[in-house]
């Protein structure tokens, strides 16, 4: 079994997919890592050799800010946001949409589900 960064990679995919599992990998970063490494991005996880595991891992750890590291440092943007009291953090504070996304129907995703408000009598 194939771990990276403290996660382990799924044993029956391609590995260009596989890496998709680390937090701040996508396809494209997914490719451009293999191609550095040198390793065939259509290999399975469980068929790859330790030398392949050990050269995508040091390609990663050179290259890349991921997993923790990178969950930290978007942690601290926000925080960084929310101390200097920009729109941007107050709306991070506040647990709504950041990106000029309308409120008034839908986010749904970042209020929550709907509270009942009582009716007057």
């Amino acid at each position: 079994m194939a771990r990276i960064e403290g996660v382990d990679l799924p044993r029956n995919k391609r590995i260009d997919i596989a890496l998709g599992y680390l937090y701040g990998i996508g396809r494209k970063n997914a490719v451009d890592v293999l191609a550095k490494a040198q390793v065939d991005g259509s290999i399975r996880t469980q068929d790859l050799a330790d030398t392949d595991i050990a050269r995508i891992r040091d390609v990663l750890q050179r290259e890349y800010r991921v997993e923790g590291e990178l969950r930290k440092e978007v942690a601290m943007n926000i925080k960084r946001l929310i101390d200097l009291g920009t729109y941007r953090g107050s709306r991070h504070k506040r647990g709504l949409p950041v990106r000029g996304q309308r409120t008034h129907t839908n986010a749904r995703t970042r209020k929550g589900p709907r509270r009942a408000v009582a009716k007057k009598k």
